[in-house]
């Protein structure tokens, strides 16, 4: 390499199997609910799933540890999106992060609450 070259570095995506963020808002205000087209029933769940088919297999498991409404699933993406109240929406979270670690084997995040 000469003094005018410049050094090349090529980066490469390689996915593992990872929830990369579980989190629950509880008492969403009205207009963060309306922004992203969400009904308010006391608490969101949030989680983005790497990779994005995650987000199939956490909606199912989600759906089974809480009485949540599937809001939004993107299998492309990862992301997931389902509310409750409180108590559901936690469930639901702790059900999908339980399904995705130790059935799948997928490297966790703690669930975080705001």
């Amino acid at each position: 390499m000469t003094g005018d070259e410049k050094p090349r570095s090529i980066q490469e995506y390689v996915p593992g199997k990872q929830v990369t963020m579980a989190h629950l808002i509880a008492r969403p205000l009205e207009d963060l609910c309306g922004q992203i087209g969400v009904d308010n029933k006391g608490a969101i769940g949030i989680m983005t799933i790497t990779p994005g088919e995650g987000a199939i297999i956490a909606a199912d498991a989600a759906s089974k540890a809480g009485e949540v409404k599937l809001e939004f699933v993107d299998r492309f993406t990862g992301c997931l999106v389902f509310s409750g109240n409180v108590a559901a929406v936690e469930s639901a979270l702790k059900g999908a992060v339980y399904a995705l670690e130790h059935i799948l084997g997928f490297t966790t995040a703690a669930i975080t609450k705001s």
